[in-house]
C-alpha cells in the first residue's frame, strides 16, 4: 500500500470516529469524507480495488470506534456488523468512483450522494439491520442545530454531510492547483451555517402546549446478567408496590423497563389478563387510580406445523412457540405490543428459512438466548384511561425513524421508551441509544418519557432537550407532568420520502452506466 494513501485513510476513520456521538467533536464530520475522496480522484484512473480497499479502512476503523462497546454483548455480532457495514460501504464509495470514471464527475456526484443514501435506507430496512451508523445520527447531541429533521428525518442529515464534504473537496482541489478557490469555500459554508441559522430559528420559537399527562418513570438499576431474570414476577410486584405505595404515585402513568417482569418463559398470551399475577397488579392499580406501561415475555403455543408461524421455535413433538418481547398497560381493554424490531443475533436470526438449515443457533448463542422472538406487523398505540394516546416504543425500535412515524399516524400523543440497555455495560452504547431518542422527538414533535433498567432513564421535550435524568446505574423515579400533542410533523406524514427520491436517480444513473458506451 501507499503510505500516503494509507495515512489518508486512516485520517478518514479518525476524523468520523472522532465526530461520532455522544463524545464527539461533530463539525468534523463536514471533511471526514475528503481524505478519501482525495484518494479516490487520484486513483480513479488507475484501480478500483484499490479505492475499495482504503475506504474499507477507513470504515472499518470508523465502525470500531463508534460500535466496539457491541463486544460486552456479543463478540461474534460486533466483528460481524463492523467488517460486514464496512464492506457495505466501501462498496458504496468503490461503485461511485466507477460511475465517475465513465461517466464524468457531475453524475457521479448525484450517483455518490443517491447511492448513499440509498445504502442507509437498505440498512434501515434488512434483517441484518444496524442503524447506529447513519450519517445523520452524528448530530443527535447537537439538536439546536437539526431543528429542521422534522422536515427530512435524519436522512436529510446525511444528505447535508455528503453536499458539503464534496463542496469543500473541491474547493481544496481548486487551492491545490492555484484556482480561484473562494467561491466554492463561501458555498460550503453557506451550505452549512444556512441549516443552523434555519434550526435556531426553529428551537427559539415556542411550542404550544395544552394537554399534559403525570408520568413516573421507574428505573430499577438491575444486573441483566446476574441478577434480573432469577427473580419470580411476584417478588418483583412485592418490590414494585413497595417502590410506588406513597401517594404521590396516586394519578399517575407509571412507565417501567424492557422485561421488567422477567420470570421465565414469561406468560401465555391467550390467558395473561385473567392470571393471579395480572390481578394483583391491575388491583393495586386500581386502588391507586393509575396505570402501568411495562415490559414482559408472552409465549404462544402451537400444535401444528400447518399453525405455527414462520417465527416459530420447534421445542419438541410437533410443538413449536412463539416468543415475544412485549408490553402491555393495565386498561379495561387489555392492550399489548410486541417488540418488532429485533436486535440481530441476540433476539432474531436474520433470514432464519436460510441460515437455520446452515447455522442452527449459532448468531444467538452469543446473545444468551437460543429462541428467536415473533413479531407483529403494525404498530400498536395505548389509550390510557384519561383518553392519552401513547406509542409503547421497545428498546431498539427507537433507532429507526419512519418506523416510529407509524405510531405517530396512528394517534399517538406521546412516546414511553422501555428499555435494557445494561447489557451493553457502561460503555458508549447506552449513552448513544438515549442520544438517538432526541431525533425521534424533533422528528416526530413528541414528548418522549424513558424507562431505561440499569439507565439511562429520562424525559425529552419535543425540541430534543434532555428534562430530566437518572445516571447509569442508580436506583431512581422520576415524577413529572409531560405534554402530549396531535401535531402531526411533515416528516411524519411522508417518512423516509429522501430515500424514495435518491433511489430514482440511483436507478436512472446505474441504468445510463450500462447503455453508454465508453
Amino acid at each position: 500500500m501507499n503510505k500516503k494513501y494509507l495515512i489518508l485513510s486512516l485520517f478518514s476513520g479518525l476524523l468520523f470516529g472522532l465526530s461520532w456521538p455522544v463524545n464527539g467533536m461533530v463539525f468534523l464530520i463536514f471533511v471526514a469524507f475528503i481524505p478519501l475522496l482525495i484518494i479516490e480522484r487520484r486513483l480513479r484512473e488507475k484501480s478500483v480495488f484499490k479505492i475499495f480497499s482504503y475506504s474499507f479502512l477507513s470504515f472499518i476503523l470508523w465502525n470500531s470506534i463508534t460500535s466496539w462497546w457491541l463486544v460486552n454483548s456479543t463478540i461474534f455480532g460486533m466483528f460481524f456488523a463492523i467488517i460486514l457495514y464496512s464492506i457495505l460501504m466501501a462498496l458504496v464509495f468503490a461503485g461511485y468512483s466507477l460511475i465517475s470514471k465513465k461517466l464524468g464527475g457531475k453524475l457521479g456526484v448525484i450517483f455518490f450522494i443517491s447511492s448513499w443514501i440509498v445504502f442507509e435506507k437498505f440498512n434501515l430496512s434488512w434483517e441484518f439491520s444496524w442503524p447506529s451508523l447513519i450519517l445523520g445520527n452524528v448530530f443527535s447531541e447537537s439538536h439546536q442545530l437539526i431543528q429542521w429533521f422534522e422536515f427530512t428525518g435524519t436522512l436529510g442529515g446525511s444528505i447535508w454531510i455528503l453536499i458539503v464534504n464534496l463542496l469543500f473537496f473541491e474547493t481544496l482541489n481548486k487551492y491545490l492547483n492555484n484556482k480561484y478557490y473562494l467561491k466554492n469555500l463561501s458555498i460550503g459554508l453557506l451550505c452549512i451555517s444556512f441549516p443552523i441559522i434555519i434550526s435556531l430559528f426553529i428551537y427559539e420559537q415556542d411550542i404550544k402546549q395544552e394537554k399534559f399527562i403525570d408520568v413516573t418513570i421507574i428505573q430499577p438499576n438491575v444486573d441483566p446478567y446476574n441478577k434480573k431474570y432469577g427473580r419470580t414476577n411476584f417478588e418483583i410486584l412485592e418490590e414494585f408496590k413497595d417502590k410506588t405505595n406513597d401517594k404521590k404515585f396516586n394519578n399517575k402513568l407509571i412507565i417501567t423497563p424492557e422485561t421488567y417482569f422477567s420470570e421465565s418463559p414469561g406468560y401465555s398470551l391467550k390467558d395473561f389478563f385473567s392470571t393471579p399475577f395480572y390481578k394483583d397488579l391491575d388491583n393495586y392499580l386500581n386502588e391507586k387510580k393509575s396505570e402501568i406501561i411495562s415490559g414482559i415475555q408472552f409465549y404462544k403455543i402451537y400444535n401444528s406445523s400447518k399453525t405455527k408461524t414462520q417465527s416459530s421455535n420447534y421445542l419438541r413433538d410437533s410443538t413449536w412457540v412463539d416468543i415475544y418481547n412485549s408490553s402491555f398497560i393495565n386498561s379495561s381493554s387489555n392492550q399489548v405490543y410486541h417488540k418488532s424490531k429485533l436486535v440481530v443475533g441476540v433476539e432474531n436470526l436474520p433470514y432464519k428459512s436460510i441460515l437455520e438449515p446452515l447455522l442452527g443457533n449459532l448468531l444467538l448463542d452469543f446473545g444468551g438466548t437460543v429462541m428467536t422472538r415473533a413479531t407483529q406487523p403494525n404498530r400498536s398505540v395505548f389509550k390510557t384511561k384519561s383518553n392519552a394516546l401513547v406509542a409503547p416504543v421497545i428498546c431498539y425500535e427507537s433507532m429507526y425513524g419512519e418506523f416510529m412515524t407509524d405510531y405517530v399516524r396512528n394517534g399517538a400523543q406521546l412516546i414511553a421508551i422501555i428499555t435494557n440497555d445494561g447489557w451493553w455495560g457502561n460503555s458508549p452504547g447506552h449513552k448513544q441509544l438515549l442520544s438517538y431518542s432526541r431525533l425521534r422527538s424533533i422528528e416526530l414533535r413528541r414528548s418522549i418519557v424513558r424507562s431505561a433498567n440499569t439507565g439511562i432513564s429520562a424525559i425529552i421535550n419535543e425540541k430534543g432537550d434532555i428534562i430530566k435524568s437518572i445516571e447509569y446505574e442508580k436506583n431512581g423515579i422520576i415524577n413529572d407532568k409531560i405534554s402530549i400533542s396531535n401535531k402531526l410533523t411533515f416528516y411524519a406524514k411522508y417518512g423516509d420520502y429522501i430515500s424514495r427520491i435518491s433511489l430514482f436517480f440511483f436507478i436512472i444513473i446505474f441504468l445510463f452506466y450500462f447503455a453508454k458506451k465508453k
